[in-house]
């Protein structure tokens, strides 16, 4: 690769010394192997490609499109205006740079920066912090009269005891109560699970601390699509973006169309599924690398590489598909009675083939599957979290960070350590809000770890 010089990178009227190729190279590497990388393999990727490029002879422009196909391995041909995954990275990208540079980073001389409405490099010398002028002495006529002798020295360093143990005694008091608090919430983010031995045993044998973990959000602008289209949304369709070519050459009016295409221009994500991962994050140390994610910038690869939580049914979350052979509670949509429902393929004695539940925000209650598996390479594991709506899956989540709840399912399976399993949850529904998740079916799977 053919690299420019320093001159390509010089800011209109700079009269300083220019950086060499060599120095902005080293710092784009300083800045990929940080602590703001350390947990996105995808970010680093991005940014030394786009450092790689901006340090070209010329510095040309770099295009979006060029950073899907090269970073993000979208085809050739994907459609930009559909699938946004570089402007939404490239934000992450620009505050994980900026957040380098104001902590670990302190201390370059040399910065640089993406602005915004491009993706080439611009590099500066940081500007020299300018010293606080000192502070003028005050005139002698403001002093304080000056005592003189013994005695007046003696009554200075009374005034001066008295006043001085109750300020220092303060200052230690607050200070105490500071570190306490500071200890308190950096012991509860490293050890969540500190004192409450049933959610330690599922999440630390979930979590690896030298395995990324990735909560997938689900993709409910796919979900109203098919909702529109009334056409299941396939894996291999959703992956290769084929999905849009075939709504386009479909017989669909072009009024339907321009729908579909402003649907699925933006990232709808519902309220049940933020509560789903708010519960979820807080039961994984701050110091174990985890990623939050859309659907629909998942990969193939991180699900084979990664522990996994999907969050979400097949509708807004395809990638569920890889493991539908393997689940026996399945949610699914009845579009005959216009019902959300969970299927039970090998019912139980006492348990019900399908378990259905009105769409009308009156119902009282709900289901959610949860299931526990090992990822498709066997090398991390997988948490599928799907309800007959949303709010039914974000009561699924507060289960798994249920410490009593937990518990009792341990004592259910009759056993210390958590094996595979899937269990079916009905969830209760009190004033629009669902308050509560019962077991009423499961299956565990020992053999598989």
């Amino acid at each position: 690769m053919r690299m420019g010089t320093a001159a390509a990178s010089r800011p209109p009227g700079e009269a300083e010394e220019l950086p060499t190729l060599t120095e902005r190279w080293a710092l784009i590497e300083r800045v990929a192997s940080s602590e703001q990388f350390s947990r996105s393999a995808r970010l680093r990727d991005f940014l030394l490609y786009v450092g790689k490029q901006s340090l070209r002879e010329g510095c040309p422009e770099i295009h979006e499109q060029e950073i899907g196909i090269k970073v993000f391995g979208r085809q050739d041909s994907y459609d930009r205006s559909a699938d946004n995954i570089v402007r939404v990275n490239a934000t992450e990208l620009r505050k994980r740079i900026e957040s380098y540079f104001d902590t670990s980073g302190i201390e370059e001389p040399l910065i640089f920066e993406i602005p915004r409405g491009g993706y080439r490099l611009v590099f500066r010398r940081r500007s020299a912090k300018q010293p606080e002028p000192a502070t003028a002495p005050l005139p002698a006529a403001a002093a304080e009269p000056a005592q003189t002798g013994e005695a007046g020295r003696a009554s200075k360093s009374r005034q001066l005891l008295r006043w001085a143990w109750p300020l220092v005694s303060l200052s230690l008091a607050a200070v105490s109560v500071l570190l306490y608090i500071q200890n308190r919430t950096m012991s509860k983010a490293l050890y969540p699970w500190d004192g409450q031995p049933a959610l330690a045993a599922f999440w630390g044998s979930f979590l690896d601390s030298h395995r990324q973990t990735d909560l997938v959000l689900p993709d409910d602008s796919a979900s109203v699509m098919e909702d529109i289209t009334h056409n299941p949304l396939t894996l291999s369709d959703y992956i290769g973006r084929t999905f849009i070519e075939q709504i386009q050459a479909s017989n669909m009016s072009a009024d339907r169309k321009e729908d579909v295409n402003q649907v699925l221009n933006h990232n709808l994500v519902t309220f049940g599924a933020v509560r789903a991962a708010q519960a979820l994050l807080g039961e994984i140390p701050a110091n174990y690398p985890h990623y939050l994610t859309l659907a629909r910038y998942f990969t193939a690869d991180q699900i084979k590489r990664d522990s996994v939580v999907l969050i979400g049914g097949k509708k807004a979350v395809p990638w569920d598909y890889l493991f539908n052979d393997q689940l026996n509670f399945v949610t699914d949509y009845d579009y005959t009675r216009g019902m959300q429902i969970v299927r039970n393929r090998n019912p139980r004695p006492g348990e019900q083939a399908v378990y259905s539940v009105s769409v009308a925000s009156t119902s009282l209650h709900g289901y959610a599957a949860v299931a526990y598996l090992p990822n498709p390479s066997h090398t991390g594991n997988i948490i599928l979290l799907a309800g007959t709506d949303s709010d039914a899956t974000g009561a699924a989540a507060s289960f798994l960070a249920s410490e009593s709840q937990m518990e009792s399912l341990r004592n259910t399976f009759h056993a210390q350590r958590f094996p595979y399993f899937e269990l079916l949850l009905k969830i209760s529904r009190l004033s629009g809000t669902f308050f509560d998740a019962e077991p009423i079916a499961f299956r565990t799977y020992p053999n598989l770890h």
